[in-house]
């Protein structure tokens, strides 16, 4: 599975800290008490401006997927993604790579787990990915 690099600003600092750990980092906004996206720059239910970073279950069931089929160059084959919408325990969507996972196995509400993988080379930061069938 390859996954391509991504380099951390000072605003999303926090979440690749939380993910090197292992540990899903979201946005909470503790006037309202709801959880939001980690690239929220407000409450995505209220607009509160009072965002902060807290750990998350890393739980949910997955609401939908597609499959990018692989393709054909050369002699290179790449194979299937699966990529799926997952619905967190806390309430937020994440669209995730599922890893390990079969299209024509899946099914909404299966349980998935946030994982975190790194790329290939080993460089850059540890990404979220989707565990099916564990949670």
């Amino acid at each position: 599975m390859s996954l391509a690099p991504v380099v951390r600003d000072e605003e999303s600092g926090p979440f690749f800290d939380g993910a090197a750990e292992g540990t899903l980092m979201l946005r909470y906004s503790p006037s309202s008490g709801e959880w939001s996206e980690p690239a929220a720059r407000v409450c995505s239910v209220t607009q509160a401006r009072d965002l902060e970073w807290r750990a998350a279950s890393g739980r949910g069931e997955l609401v939908s997927w597609t499959v990018k089929p692989g393709r054909r160059r050369d002699d290179l084959v790449t194979p299937d993604v699966v990529i799926g919408i997952v619905e967190l325990a806390e309430g937020p969507w994440l669209t995730l790579r599922l890893v390990d996972a079969e299209g024509a196995a899946l099914r909404a509400g299966l349980p998935v787990t946030v994982g975190f993988r790194r790329p290939e080379d080993g460089e850059g930061e540890a990404l979220p990915v989707g565990l099916v069938g564990t949670g």
